[in-house]
């Protein structure tokens, strides 16, 4: 069973030193949490990722659950064997894919607007759950809130996340507020079907709302009000950063102090900077390892682009500051050749950086906090 402890509490900000206990192990907050979409992420292997020193790690259920199947990673003894992690793992329920599947991201809902939705393979929504076609072969799949958690137990994860409803960013407040009634009904199921067999396992509720501050309001107070072992904010978050501060701005002094929080999908420099003060404890994301994949890395001085010209000859690691195995290993000069020369090692050189540099800001954050300096 999950425990929180806040360790410190800034005199600052809001921010806040704390430890999640669980079966596998401690993570510290707060902490980035690198997405591992099909139990593994990209280019590395377990040892490399153990050597990164990750607390917690996000598995995605949607796609897991395609392929192999939950019943073959449950057979195989559950993620933590199926690829060889002994440290916490958080599955998602599988929803965002869906329903990412009917509208799109941000940036489409944005462009397409008034317009015909994307259709996606999304057959059908309803009270029940959602039916689906497989990206994989074009099986009908339906998600519903029990199949969701009985597809996260077999999967093992520590942390698991009740089915949820993501509207799209444009949809008018009333379709918002249905949408809203309907995922805490479905959060509801997620947690009755959770509760018949916790295992080890710990369940976040998921609150929505868009950016309207009373249906995030709402959604804290309905959810809070049930025995979840904690809270993550979902749902669409604005159109751009500062809507999506503001909103977390009016969320975050509702939300439960004595228990964990975690902001699903964000975790770019600008908004980790952002949010870290406003008491957010963990954040998921793929974009530290897009963005290796693509040749950007981070460094303390900003983000360099290795394929340009003039890291040719620059023998100096990507920064001086860093412990990872890439930058004590390897100059600019060496990854801007492998880049060039589309070898995968890049790849995992460039992920090695990224994931560790995200690992040790956090840890700064950390110290910062207990120093009252955030």
């Amino acid at each position: 069973m999950l425990r929180f402890e806040v360790v410190h509490q800034s005199k600052k900000s809001r921010a806040r030193v704390g430890r999640i206990y669980t079966q596998h192990g401690i993570i510290e907050t707060p902490n980035f949490v690198p997405v591992a979409t099909n139990g593994s992420l990209k280019a590395l292997t377990a040892a490399q990722i153990d050597a990164l020193d990750i607390d917690l790690l996000f598995c995605n259920t949607y796609h897991l659950m395609l392929h192999p199947g939950a019943p073959i990673v449950e057979s195989a003894g559950g993620l933590h064997h199926f690829m060889r992690r002994s440290k916490p793992i958080i599955t998602d329920s599988g929803g965002f894919q869906v329903f990412s599947l009917a509208y799109g991201g941000v940036h489409q809902e944005l462009k397409s607007a008034g317009t015909k939705k994307h259709d996606g393979g999304v057959k059908k929504i309803s009270e029940e759950g959602v039916i689906f076609r497989s990206y994989r072969d074009g099986a009908l799949i339906t998600l519903t809130p029990e199949s969701s958690v009985q597809a996260q137990k077999a999967l093992g994860a520590d942390i698991i996340i009740p089915l949820d409803e993501l509207p799209p960013y444009h949809v008018e407040k009333g379709a918002l507020k249905k949408s809203l009634d309907r995922t805490h009904r479905w959060e509801k199921r997620s947690l009755d079907e959770h509760l018949k067999n916790r295992r080890y396992q710990s369940m976040y509720a998921v609150i929505h709302g868009g950016i309207d501050p009373n249906l995030r309001a709402e959604s804290c107070r309905i959810l809070s009000a049930q025995p979840f072992d904690g809270f993550a904010i979902g749902g669409s978050l604005g159109k751009d950063r500062t809507q999506m501060i503001t909103m977390l701005e009016q969320l975050m002094p509702q939300m439960p102090y004595e228990k964990p929080n975690h902001l699903l999908g964000i975790a770019d420099l600008p908004s980790v900077e952002a949010i870290i003060p406003l008491g957010i404890d963990t954040f998921d994301s793929s974009h530290p390892t897009k963005c290796a994949r693509h040749g950007l890395l981070y460094t303390r001085n900003g983000n360099i682009t290795i394929a340009q010209g003039k890291f040719k000859t620059d023998l100096a690691p990507i920064d001086i500051t860093c412990d990872c195995y890439t930058c004590v290993t390897y100059s600019r000069s060496y990854l801007h050749h492998l880049f060039k020369a589309h070898e995968l090692t890049a790849y995992t050189l460039a992920t090695i950086h990224n994931v560790r540099f995200m690992i040790n800001l956090c840890r700064a954050y950390r110290q910062a906090i207990m120093d009252d300096a955030l």
